[in-house]
């Protein structure tokens, strides 16, 4: 068996410790800013229009947002690489699919899906290895298949946190890149953005946010997706 990185160890490791103080500190869907929840919805509106397969939430966490887009109406599954955190998803929402998996070898076949959901979920990757879950994002995509990737930018920032939600020890990194290095990974991995939205420090803090929304192109054979 092939020794799994240290970095999603870290990351494994680290969420199992905060899971049950994270699924209570963590803004359900319903609680965020407009412009969030707007972004979630368009995503929703335009998988469930591409009819293409379901939803993957990677990084779902206790799956809060998998939820929510079930409730908007998406065929929705959520793949978390913590072990604890999936339990506690599905013990919230015993009528949804949760599974234990890394979104750098996701535990999905090509093409299945109508769209990928990485939300928050991606910074802790080194920026060396985003190649990766970049590719994974587009060999688990059907063509014409959507993606939404959300979470905090910088001016390539290394954070190193000893402590998290609630105070409990944590090992993991946190990379924040400027949204153009974001934009610059996801089209050399084969998709096409569609559209972007940064969103500046809300008062009281100090990091900025992206929203990135792209598509898998559609076959050479013209296969018509909407």
């Amino acid at each position: 068996m092939t020794e799994q990185p240290s970095y999603l160890t870290a990351i494994r490791e680290s969420y199992d410790t905060v899971a049950a103080d994270y699924a209570q500190l963590v803004k359900a869907p319903a609680e965020l800013d407009p412009l969030s929840r707007a972004m979630l919805a368009a995503f929703a509106e335009t998988v469930r229009a591409g009819d293409l397969g379901p939803v993957a939430d990677l990084g779902c966490g206790p799956g809060k947002v998998t939820a929510y887009l079930a409730e908007l109406g998406v065929p929705v599954l959520g793949i978390d690489l913590s072990p604890r955190m999936i339990e506690l998803a599905r013990r919230a929402h015993p009528g949804l699919t949760f599974t234990v998996g890394s979104m750098t070898a996701a535990p999905i076949g090509d093409d299945e899906l109508g769209g990928i959901l990485a939300y928050y979920s991606t910074h802790h990757t080194p920026p060396d290895q985003l190649p990766v879950v970049f590719a994974e994002f587009h060999r688990t995509l059907a063509p014409g298949g959507r993606l939404m990737l959300a979470g905090h930018v910088g001016e390539s920032q290394l954070r190193r946190p000893t402590q998290a939600y609630g105070g409990h020890p944590v090992s993991y990194e946190s990379h924040l890149l400027p949204p153009d290095r974001i934009a610059e990974l996801l089209t050399r991995a084969g998709l096409t953005l569609t559209a972007r939205l940064i969103q500046e420090p809300a008062e009281g803090t100090q990091r900025a946010y992206a929203t990135f929304l792209a598509r898998k192109p559609e076959r050479p054979d013209g296969t018509s997706v909407q």
